[in-house]
Formats: C-alpha cells, structure tokens, sequence
C-alpha cells in the first residue's frame, strides 16, 4: 500500500513551502517524492494508483521531538500527596502510566521523546516496549536510565550518586554499559520560588563535570546538564556538556558561549509556567508569584537573545512534572518560544530538525529518502499558530496511527 498525502502547504524541517499544494508520496515507510500535486501522477502505472492511499490536509511537517520527558511520571496529576505516593507504587502500574503518556505524546504528533531519567528502569522498559511495537505505532524514545548526581543532593528519583572521581568514572560506565542513550547529570539543585533563587551550590566542579563528559564521551555518548543558576550554568559551559537543560536565571555572556560552543539549550518553561499559572495549587504566596513573573519573563527575553545569538534552541516541556502533560506541553513550549519572538520556522525547526541533528540521528525531513514520520495539521500554523494543537492525522514509519486525536489499536497499548 502507498500513501500520497496531498498539503496545500509544509514544512520541510527547516523551510516552509507554502506555494502548493504538493504530494508527498510515501512506500514502504519512507518519504519517496515531495512535488506539486500537478506533477505527481505523470507517468504513475495504474496499478500503483489503485493501491494508493490519497489524504489531503491543509499542512504537513515531520514528527515532533520532545527533547526532555519523564515517561514513568504523569503530569496530570496535581495532588502532591498522590504524586509523592505514586513513587512507592509497583512497576507496572509505573509501565501503564508511561504507555498512557505515550500514547498522549503520539496523538500531540510527537514521533521521538528523549526521557530524562528514572531510578525505576521504566524508561529502559518502555524504550523496548516501543520498539517491539506493532507497526512501529509508537513514538521513538531515547532513554538516558539513570543519571548522576552527588550523594545526598536533588535527584534522589533519578540518578546514581557519585563521590569522587574514582566513582564518577565508574558511575558513567555503569549507565553506558546499562544501556543509556544518554548521560544524564544533576548539576544544580530545584528553584526555591519563595526565595526566586536557585537551591543550595553547585553539584559538580569544573573538574568533576569535565570528567562526566568526557567519560561519557569516550562512550560516544553525549551529556545533558540539568542546571539552573549563574554558578552552575559557568560550571557547565565550561565542562562543555552538549545541552543545559532549563537553564534559568542565563545572562547574555553565557548565552555567546554557548554560540561559541554550540551547546543546545532546552528552556522547559511548562513546570514553571504551571506554578505561575496555578499558585492556589502549590499555596504559593505574592511573594513567590511575583518571583515565578519575573523568573519567566526574564527566561523569554533570554530565549529571544539566544535566538538572535544563534544559540542551538531546542523544545522540551519536562513533561512528567507537576501540571505538565506529555505531548499537550511540548505544544506549549512551542507558543512560548513564539511569545518570545521567534519566527514559526525557527520554532518547528527547534522540534524537529534541530534535536535530531544535536543527537546524531537520521533527520525525518519531508524529502526523499527520509523516514516517514509525518504530522497532518487540520490548518495552517504560519497563518495561524492555534492549528498547533489541531492534529489531523500522525504517520510513523508510513503508517498512520493517530487521527484527530485518537490513537489506533497497537500492539503496547
């Protein structure tokens, strides 16, 4: 069976094409043509055009990347009693929440999702469970396992501790070897929003976090640095980590070396945002809410002057956190990286091309000879960014296994 899905418009991973409309034929699971509809059946044997598959959509573009997830956590939860509880619960009712908020993240059109850590092995187990999917009808996941961090620091639920230099090394080796497609590092701790400030030092030293990466280096891995704070965010750049995540509290000087270094950049708005959105729910204060307003306002403008820096920007959500859902909060992220002033292409290129690129991966452009991971908009986003969150239909691997929203019977459902 062939699909020949007929946009008016798309974008490619990088450009916009808005003179359409185009076919992009699919077989096979790969993107085989991209051309305007009027050329698409010339010289098309009967045969194929009987067995092809026609959508026609208003807009088009490749899967959606989540660059920084949670999987075994469900965001939707908002009680703080239950979300504490939910950590003594068994491991397979941790496996049910995950393959929900994947089958939540497909139906948003996210087709890959880097998970950020758990100490539970249900990142591991659900990366599996992905790939031994019924027709690949499930988002990709990269799976960092467990991270690292200090002993008796922040991320007890999701990293290994590590002394001294001698257990660092060994530390690293123990995740390559355990099957981590990532080093995750906990290099600073949670933002105390009564106070606006980053809690307690940093983690590791310039000296200690070089060794984390460039152990995990010679594992051919890359690292991404959970880290917030001048002190840490110094300590980061200048152990050459491949991404800071969340990065709050940056000031222009990190942003050029982060250029300069070409270190990506997820700035995870969505648990920050929900809090600012949502004080009852936390109990904060006026204080603390003036603290969240200025802490995100202050996060865009630095978003806005990475963008014009050149910095590598790169869209997660932390889905998993506290009021953040998978798949619903990277289409968030997308608006806050709008509401910071950049242009649309920018955006979905910080979702699409852009991670795959930083992670050594093959791209899903819409270009021949690419894999077909596709997203079908029931309008178009560059006249009108609400269509975001309008899925029409989702392919993966050629296969269409989400429309409007509702996912089709697979095998790890």
């Amino acid at each position: 069976m062939h699909d020949r899905i007929i946009a008016t418009t798309y974008f490619d991973g990088i450009k916009y094409h808005a003179d359409g409309p185009y076919a992009i034929h699919v077989e096979s699971g790969i993107v085989q043509t991209v051309m305007a509809e009027r050329d698409s059946c010339l010289g098309q044997p009967e045969s194929q055009k009987r067995t092809e598959r026609t959508v026609r959509v208003p807009f088009a573009m490749p899967g959606l990347v989540e660059a920084h997830a949670h999987i075994f956590l469900d965001g939707g939860e908002l009680d703080l009693v239950a979300r504490s509880e939910y950590l003594k619960a068994s491991f397979d009712s941790m496996m049910d929440v995950a393959s929900c908020n994947l089958k939540s993240a497909l139906a948003h059109g996210v087709t890959l999702i880097r998970d950020a850590g758990d100490k539970y092995g249900v990142n591991h187990a659900a990366r599996e469970l992905c790939r031994k999917s019924d027709h690949g009808c499930c988002p990709d996941l990269r799976s960092a396992g467990l991270g690292i961090r200090r002993p008796a620091r922040y991320g007890s639920f999701m990293a290994y501790d590590a002394a001294g230099d001698e257990d660092i090394v060994t530390t690293v080796n123990r995740i390559a070897d355990e099957g981590a497609d990532d080093i995750k590092i906990i290099q600073t701790g949670i933002i105390d929003f009564a106070t606006g400030q980053v809690k307690g030092e940093p983690q590791f030293d310039v000296a200690a976090l070089s060794l984390i990466v460039n152990t995990a280096r010679s594992r051919g891995l890359k690292t991404f640095a959970h880290c917030s704070g001048l002190s840490g965010l110094e300590v980061a750049v200048q152990a050459g980590v491949d991404s800071v995540e969340h990065g709050f509290f940056m000031n222009e000087e990190l942003l050029k070396r982060l250029r300069d270094r070409q270190i990506a950049w997820v700035p995870t708005f969505s648990p920050v945002c929900f809090q600012r959105d949502y004080p009852e729910i936390v109990g904060w204060d006026a204080a603390a809410l003036g603290h969240l307003r200025h802490i995100v306002d202050d996060h865009l403008r630095h978003v806005r002057m990475a963008y014009e820096l050149g910095v590598p920007l790169v869209a997660g959500s932390d889905a998993g956190s506290h009021g953040v859902h998978h798949g619903r909060s990277l289409i968030d992220e997308l608006y806050f990286f709008l509401a910071a002033g950049l242009p649309m292409e920018s955006v979905l290129t910080s979702a699409t091309w852009q991670p795959r690129r930083l992670w050594g991966l093959q791209h899903t452009m819409l270009e021949p000879g690419a894999p077909a991971d596709i997203v079908c908009l029931n309008g178009n986003p560059f006249t009108d960014s609400r269509y975001l969150r309008d899925v029409a239909i989702v392919f993966k691997n050629g296969v269409p296994v989400s429309a409007n929203g509702t996912i089709k019977a697979c095998a790890y459902a």
